[in-house]
């Protein structure tokens, strides 16, 4: 298996889904860790340092959005893939969590199928050769460490946040589709919609200051220095 020895963390509070998930893992080649609660889920994550971390969002004492703000919020995990565990259908609970800095969700009751390709999928689309650091006049993105540097002030950017700004900035000029964008930064195994970019620019725009990224209405968006 290609990703064989990659380390998984899983948290949820209900022993049979943590036994049934952390089984079809390992016989998959992860090494995988199990949590019962958010406090649990974060310590451990801390802790092992995990390539992926499987967070329920219902848990008791945190529950999986708490827990994704507050590792996203530590330097150690801004390239950490997380996904979603929800029995919550509605698209607000989904664009909320991916808004909070998860790579995409799958919806309980758990098919152990799924749940492994979407494993591998994130695993394949972020295994990608190094990336290399954006330099413009008043800006420089740097993939390796997450950093984005507007004039000489650091700007901190949400993980979805700075991937779609990188994307646009490696071919300035281009007009990205919505729906290319969605497959690029999003997946497209994951469903989400028009307004998540949208949500998305705003902030980048709001938090960096600078006049970088055009709306080309009907189609998409560019990155203009």
């Amino acid at each position: 298996m290609e990703f064989k020895n990659r380390k998984i963390l899983i948290a949820d509070d209900e022993p049979d889904i943590l036994e049934i998930l952390k089984y079809n893992l390992t016989n998959e080649g992860y090494q995988v860790i199990t949590a019962q609660d958010g406090d649990e889920a974060f310590e451990k994550a801390r802790r092992n340092q995990p390539d992926l971390i499987i967070l329920d969002i219902m848990m008791p004492k945190k529950n999986g959005v708490e827990v994704c703000q507050m590792l996203r919020s530590q330097p150690g995990f801004k390239e950490t893939l997380i996904i979603f565990l929800t029995a919550l259908s509605d698209d607000s609970t989904q664009i909320k969590g991916l808004e909070t800095g998860a790579d995409d969700y799958i919806s309980k009751p758990v098919s152990p199928k799924v749940l492994l390709s979407k494993v591998n999928a994130l695993f394949r689309r972020f295994n990608k050769p190094e990336a290399k650091t954006l330099h413009f006049e008043h800006l420089t993105i740097d993939p390796e460490r997450f950093i984005v540097k507007a004039g000489e002030q650091e700007v901190v950017l949400a993980k979805k946040e700075f991937e779609l700004l990188y994307l646009l900035a490696q071919k300035p000029g281009r007009v990205f589709l919505r729906n290319e964008i969605l497959n690029q930064v999003w997946g497209n195994e994951v469903i989400v919609g028009d307004r998540t970019i949208d949500v998305h620019i705003r902030k980048i725009r709001q938090k960096l200051g600078i006049d970088c990224i055009t709306t080309v209405k009907g189609v998409g968006y560019k990155f203009d220095v």
